[in-house]
């Protein structure tokens, strides 16, 4: 085993970003976050924990491994500009103030990311995540307790009537076979946000909700949001005082701009928080 210490850049708080970090891949328990990789054919185990000071001190059997929670966790990708902005953003701010630390955890893979958007498609996020379990646990090895993220190559070997079995809805189960076939998902990690998003839409049952999960738990970036989600279709709704669709919530991340993918997860973690403040009924 190999510790290698990482300084993320700006606030940073493993506790807060692994809050909800748990899936078949990794478990984040005691202030620790272990995780399996595919490094080289095996599979790996590493282990991530932060110091007082800050510093994430990380335990694996390979560079390629720490590098891998490197992009994990993404301690390189400094938030502050965020912080600075929204800090006393009328809707935001008091979340921004106290979750400061918070930034969203990656998918070992681009295509879990697409695996949990699609198991996530207008069903409770309970039972989201054990489909998603569910289906990762019967597809891939497991090492230590731990299943290896899935890729394009693994799912696209399966039948959407396997997949459906394991509990995931036809359309969608035939949508993840029919993607892994044709795309080369990992390889997304390479070009523009614009361009995997133009190419993730150009697939049926793959809306702005879905390239909003990838792009923020597969890519690791922050600019698209989770437009569509029903956590901020219930805010709206009490922010308008009526009914609205999943389009309207896109008007409800714009003022983020560039930051609409993180606004929205800071967003749902103020939700739960009891942190954001609804402000009077906007007009419609």
């Amino acid at each position: 085993m190999i510790e290698a210490s990482l300084r993320a850049r700006g606030p940073y708080s493993l506790r807060l970003s692994t809050r909800h970090g748990s899936d078949a891949t990794r478990v984040a328990a005691g202030g620790v976050l272990r995780a399996v990789y595919e490094v080289g054919g095996r599979l790996e185990i590493a282990e991530a924990r932060q110091l007082p000071d800050g510093t994430m001190l990380v335990r694996a059997a390979s560079e390629e491994a720490i590098e891998r929670v490197r992009f994990t966790l993404g301690v390189e990708d400094d938030h502050s500009e965020f912080l600075q902005r929204f800090s006393r953003d009328p809707l935001l701010g008091a979340t921004v103030r106290r979750l400061k630390g918070l930034r969203p955890l990656r998918c070992a893979t681009v295509t879990q990311a697409l695996l949990r958007a699609l198991c996530g498609q207008l069903i409770t996020a309970r039972r989201a995540r054990e489909i998603e379990r569910r289906v990762v646990r019967a597809t891939t090895p497991s090492f230590e307790g731990l299943h290896a993220a899935p890729t394009a190559a693994v799912m696209g070997r399966f039948s959407p009537a396997e997949l459906r079995a394991l509990g995931l809805g036809g359309p969608r189960a035939s949508a993840l076979v029919r993607i892994c076939r044709s795309i080369d998902l990992e390889r997304l990690r390479g070009v523009s946000t614009d361009a995997a998003a133009a190419r993730l839409v150009r697939e049926s049952r793959i809306g702005p909700w879905s390239v909003g999960v990838v792009c923020l738990e597969g890519l690791g970036r922050y600019e698209r949001g989770l437009v569509g989600d029903l956590g901020l279709i219930k805010l709206l709704a009490r922010m308008r005082g009526r009914r609205v669709e999943g389009w309207e919530t896109a008007e409800l991340l714009e003022p983020y701009g560039e930051w609409a993918g993180l606004a929205s997860v800071y967003m749902l973690a103020g939700l739960g928080q009891g942190t954001i403040a609804v402000p009077e009924r906007l007009a419609a």
